[in-house]
């Protein structure tokens, strides 16, 4: 009886062990906060502001033409020049935004696939999808970010 139940721990001990060796474990990520880090990202947020207050200067430089015509055929011209001229600036806004955003999420998951491989994890998701437990690895992926590589 000694033996049987002896035997019995030894395989459980046994089983905990090879199945905690083979469960690396989960890594989240701010991605909040290691996009505001990212210098990469910074850069992009600038890029994308400045083309913002573009597009709100042009409409203040616009309606203060608007205001000096004198015809209602000339107002209602004007009118129709601008919205065309300003959809295209707001294309290219928009184009200009996905792009840069695009960029950063690409390198960010570059980074992040690289810690993953590293930490030896087997998933990384975002931090508010944890509730307890998992390894927050956004440090080292704004390191990794920082260093250049991406």
């Amino acid at each position: 009886m000694k033996k049987i139940t002896l035997t019995a721990l030894l395989v459980t001990a046994g089983l905990l062990c090879a199945v905690k060796a083979q469960a690396a474990g989960v890594g989240y990520i701010n991605y909040a906060k290691v996009q505001d880090s990212f210098p990469f990202a910074q850069q992009a947020v600038k890029e994308i502001d400045a083309k913002a207050l573009e597009m709100q200067q042009y409409m203040v430089d616009k309606e203060k033409q608007y205001k000096s015509l004198d015809t209602p055929l000339k107002k209602q011209n004007f009118e129709e020049q601008t919205a065309r001229e300003f959809k295209l600036k707001e294309d290219a806004y928009m184009k200009l935004k996905a792009q840069k955003e695009e960029q950063v999420y690409n390198k960010i998951q570059a980074a992040t696939k690289q810690v993953l491989v590293e930490q030896k994890l087997d998933a990384i998701v975002d931090y508010r999808v944890i509730f307890v437990g998992g390894v927050d690895i956004s440090d080292l992926v704004i390191q990794k970010l920082k260093s250049g590589q991406f």
